[in-house]
């Protein structure tokens, strides 16, 4: 549905529409994609407009594609607008501007037939086009090299690396600040670049040491005060050295998002006030007021200060407005890891008590060693049991829990027998295989196992290589409200498994999470800042995360009887 309005908004474009109409389609398809709840069905009921972004004109088009299968418009645009056109937008540099250009005034309506006319030097009789724009063409649409699709980095890759970098720059005597932007401050789980915003009192000399950098793999661009390089891993960083007492502006401009700074932006306008990346303009006087510090821009607008993780036009304007912003989950919160692993799982590289020390040495009060079920049949499981007991007469008062990762099965049976399951603190369901085989109604079966505790990154996906289970996620919440069982936020950064929408509908239900870190290896246990983060996006303060709480309150929630 979204990707829909995505493209009648591109098609919008290309034919010269008003640019309010084609940034309501756009808005549209990101609140369809963010909303956790069925869009069509709120829409068949007249209760989507409920929704920020979605007004009648929207609704009306969501009802057409359930009752229809198509957007009308959508289907009328396809009749007269070529088809090949939407993939020039690929190629860089070319805007749905430039591309209307290129169809109206030279009649090319085909990527061969924009291949042919950069070859021969045909598109710079367009003004604005020259040989750069000819020689982007040719690279994009080579018959070796079909048009790439953007390549997006996940959070666990990119947020290294730019620490890194901050830490490094940090270190140069001229520079007085300098912040991560862009969509890596607001802990996306993938970002496309990074922005960095720098105050120095030698913006020139910052800039040369940064293309400088021995990691980097191209300069892009490189100003005094602006460079782009591509780092070697792939990455590609945008540095801004600004003014001191604009340094606030320029963050919260640039740490976004387009639809937060946008709603920001038109609230101010009824205010009488202009909000851009420069400074805050009283219309009535000209005046123009800077910022220092985000929490400034914040304040002079009307609002709280408002996390980064929520900056993306879901609320938080409003509740920013009222002081009601919840205060957000942070790692030092969390009590224990209830997702782990060790060498009992063959795919695991450190044993069970350099685990439990590594997870001690975090501060944590207690650890579930979760191997895979598979791995402990027979006596394997008892032989486990026996060296938990062991470790925990010396590690006390730590506590390593006897836990385990079970399979659920295709008929929502879970592979480990019960008088198993029955002998530990804490079990997990996940599903492994076969995801798109009636994904819910396993889970459902397996929540109403006596033994089972938590589901395990429920949508099984993996970010950019695999979608996951197609679940409809209120009936998996209202099943675990009922049943007494909880739900991951698993933090391998390929997983982030609830996504921070689904977590947020579950918090909204009251319905509450563990963040695990499913850590294989030592280094993995400090992937559950990852995880933290998918949740501080999805609202959750540490009241809505299980494992915030000593182990003794977590028995208590998990109750008496066979749940426990």
């Amino acid at each position: 549905m979204a990707e829909r309005f995505e493209l009648l908004a591109d098609l919008l474009e290309i034919e010269g529409a008003e640019s309010y109409r084609v940034l309501a389609y756009r808005r549209a398809a990101a609140r369809i994609r963010e909303t956790p709840t069925a869009v069509a069905e709120m829409a068949l009921e007249g209760k989507a407009r409920a929704l920020p972004g979605v007004g009648r004109t929207i609704e009306e088009k969501i009802v057409q594609i359930v009752q229809d299968g198509e957007i009308k418009a959508l289907r009328d645009r396809r009749d007269r607008i070529p088809s090949d056109l939407i993939a020039f937008l690929r190629v860089p540099g070319l805007g749905p501007k430039t591309v209307r250009r290129i169809w109206q005034e030279l009649g090319i309506t085909t990527v061969e037939g924009l291949r042919q006319a950069a070859a021969e030097q045909r598109l710079r009789v367009l003004t604005g086009l020259g040989p750069k724009t000819e020689e982007n063409v040719l690279k994009a649409l080579s018959v070796e090299q079909a048009p790439p699709a953007p390549q997006r980095t996940l959070l666990g890759k990119a947020l290294p690396a730019v620490r890194q970098l901050v830490a490094e720059l940090q270190d140069d005597a001229h520079v007085d600040r300098i912040s991560e932007a862009g969509s890596v401050r607001r802990r996306k789980e993938t970002t496309r670049d990074v922005d960095l915003i720098a105050t120095a009192r030698d913006p020139a000399g910052l800039t040369a040491r940064f293309v400088a950098h021995e990691a980097v793999a191209e300069v892009a661009a490189h100003g005094p005060t602006k460079a782009t390089v591509v780092w070697q891993n792939g990455l590609r960083f945008d540095l801004r050295v600004v003014p001191p007492e604009s340094y606030g502006n320029l963050l919260q401009h640039f740490t976004g998002s387009k639809d937060h700074n946008l709603a920001l932006r038109e609230a101010a306008v009824r205010e009488g006030l202009s909000v851009s990346e420069y400074g805050i303009v009283v219309v009535e006087t000209n005046e123009v007021i800077t910022a220092e510090s985000e929490e400034d821009v914040y304040r002079r607008l009307g609002y709280e200060l408002i996390p980064p993780e929520l900056r993306e036009n879901l609320g938080e304007l409003e509740a920013a407005r009222r002081g009601e912003l919840p205060r957000l989950v942070d790692v030092d919160a969390l009590r224990g890891d209830l997702h782990m692993h060790s060498t009992w799982s063959t795919d695991a590289d450190h044993s069970l008590e350099e685990m439990a020390r590594a997870a001690q040495a975090r501060g944590y009060d207690y650890v579930a060693v979760t191997d895979h079920s598979h791995y402990l049949r027979e006596d394997r499981f008892r032989a486990q049991a026996e060296e938990i007991a062991a470790l925990n007469e010396r590690l006390t008062p730590f506590r390593i829990l006897q836990g385990i990762e079970v399979n659920i099965g295709l008929d929502g049976s879970v592979d480990a027998p019960d008088e198993d399951l029955a002998a530990c603190d804490w079990v997990i369901a996940s599903l492994h295989r076969a995801f798109d085989s009636s994904p819910n109604e396993r889970i459902l079966a397996a929540m109403e196992h006596p033994h089972v505790h938590c589901i395990g990154h429920p949508t099984a996906r993996k970010i950019g290589r695999r979608e996951g289970a197609d679940l409809d996620l209120e009936p998996l919440i209202a099943k675990a409200l009922e049943t007494r069982t909880f739900l991951e936020i698993n933090s391998q950064p390929d997983r982030l498994d609830l996504r921070d929408v689904h977590a947020r509908a579950a918090r909204e239900a009251g319905l509450q999470l563990a963040i695990s870190s499913d850590s294989h290896r030592v280094s993995e246990l400090a992937n559950v800042e990852y995880g933290v983060a998918q949740a501080r996006r999805a609202w959750l303060g540490a009241g809505d995360v299980l494992n915030t709480r000593p182990w003794r309150e977590v028995e208590a929630l998990l109750g008496s009887g066979e749940k426990r």
